[in-house]
């Protein structure tokens, strides 16, 4: 599972991209699922799980909309909050928004996976990123394969 397959083309005008500085790297506290990566991973869901990302439009300086397309893994709801990001013509560049993860079912599980598309009302541009979700009883379990 991963973002797809590279077209030359389209990587010279991606629309939207997840950028991330080095120092971010060496502040992440042990938790992975805060750097700002174009991939949502989250490894022990019990209940429910809040992870932020922020995108910043490198298109040109005119006004976007996006929308977000979800495709929630098996057995998770995924809520994307808020589920329009608009850029305004001479505006912010950046736009932060949050991607809520809800157990459906009480069960130890492996990876489901899914995926988060954002799609610019223009239709020029789709920006999407793999999700993997693992469901868990409690921490004591383990999935060993």
């Amino acid at each position: 599972m991963g973002g797809g397959l590279i077209a030359p083309d389209r990587a010279m005008d991606p629309g939207l991209v997840y950028d991330i500085l080095p120092e971010e790297y060496t502040r992440l506290d042990d938790r992975a699922d805060r750097l700002n990566l174009p991939s949502i991973a989250v490894s022990d869901l019990k209940d429910s799980v809040t992870v932020s990302r922020t995108v910043t439009n490198v298109g040109p300086a005119e006004a976007a909309t996006y929308r977000a397309v979800v495709e929630a893994p098996a057995g998770v709801t995924m809520d994307v909050e808020p589920p329009v990001i608009a850029f305004q013509r001479g505006g912010a560049r950046n736009a932060t928004f949050t991607v809520t993860f809800v157990a459906k079912q009480r069960v130890q599980g492996g990876y489901a996976f899914g995926s988060l598309t954002w799609l610019d009302d223009a239709k020029r541009h789709s920006v999407r990123i793999p999700v993997a979700v693992r469901t868990v009883v409690r921490d004591l379990v383990a999935d060993v394969a």
